[in-house]
């Protein structure tokens, strides 16, 4: 019986790798595809010059310099706000029938599709608050995205911290927003820095909600402040391989390479954060 046991559990155990293999091989394809393929076309003139011919030569600079300060803006107004939501959704607000409707909603929301948004946000901040579209407007309205995944990975994270460790805190005379501070978000900072890896990766990808609020057809230069358009790789991206006749292929794969290496290291740098705080901690 305990030979017939083990050995369930190997074929089980191999069964399970198996499928998990099958998973990230297609990933790991594509990667390799898109890597071979982009190689092609990346050189330090396509990397750091200015587009020209109708986008058909010259280089992607202001996409990716666009891209970035989306992305950063993003950061800056999804992440403080979604934290504190956070906090005073588990630590403060009391369990009502209200409180379980906003969870509830703010579930709702990290399902809406993406392009919703983008008409949300140039309704908003495009049209009514006069933004026009900038790059205020295309974060603001990525950042509203975002918000309801940082929110719900915020919630779960405090939620699985034992509250044994909040009553130690007050037992020894910290306040509860010293608790709360020194305490709670250094045990959650795992789970909240997930979520936000996870929200803002998605955002530095989109395409559909910078279309309406931030992104530029052609503007072959570097926007001098936040009320200026941009080119966004994304959204370059969806131009050249869409409508611009003639363009060369190893531009297309060259822009590519460059928004997934800019997505993944977006990755890798909430990844070694997280590693930092979970070892410190």
């Amino acid at each position: 019986m305990i030979i017939i046991k083990k050995n369930g559990d190997k074929l089980f155990k191999n069964i399970i790798f198996l499928i998990g293999l099958f998973t990230i091989l297609p990933v790991f394809i594509i990667l390799a595809f898109i890597l071979f393929k982009g190689l092609m076309g990346i050189n330090f003139d396509f990397l750091f010059s200015m587009p020209s011919d109708g986008m058909r030569s010259g280089g992607i600079f202001p996409a990716i310099i666009g891209s970035i300060y989306l992305t950063i803006g993003t950061i800056l107004f999804s992440v403080p706000f979604g934290i504190f939501t956070g906090v005073y959704l588990v630590e403060y607000a009391k369990e009502t029938p209200l409180t379980r409707f906003i969870n509830l909603t703010i579930i709702n929301l990290a399902g809406i599709p993406s392009i919703i948004y983008g008409l949300f946000g140039m309704a908003l901040f495009v049209i009514f608050l006069n933004f026009g579209s900038s790059i205020l407007s295309g974060s603001l309205t990525l950042g509203i995205m975002c918000l309801p995944v940082i929110i719900t990975a915020v919630r779960e994270a405090l939620l699985s911290v034992p509250n044994t460790l909040r009553e130690a805190s007050l037992a020894l005379g910290a306040t509860k927003w010293e608790t709360i501070y020194k305490v709670v978000l250094p045990a959650a900072s795992p789970g909240i820095l997930t979520g936000i890896i996870l929200s803002v990766s998605r955002a530095a990808g989109e395409t559909a909600p910078i279309m309406f609020t931030a992104a530029a057809f052609y503007f072959p230069f570097l926007p001098s402040g936040i009320f200026d358009q941009v080119m966004a790789l994304p959204y370059h991206l969806y131009v050249i391989s869409t409508q611009v006749p003639n363009m060369p292929i190893e531009n297309m794969y060259g822009t590519l390479l460059v928004l997934v290496v800019i997505t993944i290291g977006f990755n890798l740098i909430g990844a070694f954060v997280r590693n930092r705080f979970k070892n410190k901690h």
